[in-house]
């Protein structure tokens, strides 16, 4: 891909979208039995900036918040973690969230045959009021942008925000930005009829797409032959032949990714991921029963290894490997948000083992 180059630009990657405060009970504990609540914070764009600040890269977050306690804990983690949050639109709070609000998650995290659960409490949340006048694209992206990612889960929230998406990808795709977008599906904040009808105008402005079967099927209409009922097996040939349709339909699109997940108990996963990229797939190394501590924001881990692989200059197999080494050790750890360093991604995606280092 012709990626701007980093001296001429002030972001690596900016992500368009939204941020929760997240509510986990210890352990593998249930929501309705939890005397004590862990408080986070992540959403599936926000995951993908924080990561990639993690990683070295210049990057920064696009939203809107109220200017309340809340937001705050989303504003201080952000702040931790390096990631730029000058383009966050801050609104009065009304006291009592009838204007704005800071959406809120509640997420179990499943053990054995349980899997985990989310509980989404995010209607009428600050992002989801966003319009395209909030923020000129425009002049931002004319200031030197490398990356914009975004995806499907912002632009469910409401009609505005997928017209914000829109004008983002819209002058991204202007101003020579690699725009990336994860399909995301969710069947609680919209169906696949709304998602189908957003989506359909978003697709030509994206350069970098991401999706798994069960995301193709319900956002774009397509099918890999073969998947089974509840999307248990996928044969990855089908995979490919379903990919290969696509960027048939969507020349403009240059690159598509995806994780690979079996799911064997809701702490023990098979996993890797694939991508396609200039005519051909590249597939990474399989971790086999691979150990979860909190599977949430895997596949923002993914998202957030691939950009960082072609904004480095990365050869196609490293990136899908380094991307889906990233992926890995996101599950390690609680929380929607990456606690890797570079080192350790490089370390596993070389093939380096767990050994207690000293």
């Amino acid at each position: 891909m012709d990626i701007r180059p980093a001296d001429k630009s002030v972001f690596d990657l900016l992500s368009l979208g939204d941020c929760m405060v997240r509510f986990s009970p210890s352990g593998h504990g249930r929501i309705e039995f939890a005397p004590v609540l862990e408080v986070s914070v992540g959403g599936g764009e926000y995951n993908v900036a924080y990561a990639c600040a993690r990683l070295g890269l210049r990057a920064g977050f696009i939203s809107r918040l109220p200017d309340n306690s809340l937001a705050h804990i989303v504003r201080n983690h952000a702040r931790a973690g390096a990631v730029d949050l000058s383009n966050v639109v801050w609104v009065p709070y009304d006291g009592v969230g009838r204007a704005d609000r800071v959406g809120l998650n509640f997420t179990e995290v499943g053990t054995g045959p349980r899997a985990s659960v989310t509980l989404y409490d995010r209607g009428h949340s600050a992002a989801s009021h966003m319009k395209p006048g909030d923020i000129d694209f425009q002049a931002l992206f004319a200031r030197g942008v490398r990356w914009l990612h975004t995806g499907g889960i912002f632009t469910a929230l409401s009609p505005t925000s997928a017209q914000t998406v829109l004008a983002a990808l819209e002058a991204g795709r202007k101003n020579g930005v690699i725009t990336s977008y994860d399909l995301n599906f969710r069947s609680s904040l919209w169906t696949s009829q709304e998602a189908q009808k957003a989506t359909r105008d978003l697709v030509q402005h994206i350069t970098v797409l991401i999706g798994n079967e069960e995301d193709f099927e319900k956002i774009l209409g397509f099918k890999a032959e073969g998947t089974s009922e509840g999307y248990r097996d996928l044969s990855i040939e089908s995979y490919k032949k379903m990919v290969e349709r696509v960027v048939k339909a969507y020349p403009n699109l240059q690159v598509i990714g995806t994780t690979l997940r079996e799911v064997k108990t809701g702490l023990l996963n098979h996993w890797g991921a694939m991508i396609y990229c200039a005519g051909k797939f590249y597939q990474s190394r399989s971790y086999e029963d691979l150990e979860i501590e909190d599977r949430v924001g895997g596949g923002d881990g993914f998202v957030s290894g691939l950009a960082y692989g072609f904004l480095t200059g990365l050869p196609p197999q490293e990136i899908v490997e380094f991307a889906a080494a990233h992926g890995a050790l996101l599950q390690s750890t609680r929380g929607d948000t990456s606690q890797v360093s570079l080192e350790e991604v490089t370390h596993v995606m070389r093939g380096g083992s767990a050994r207690i280092r000293r």
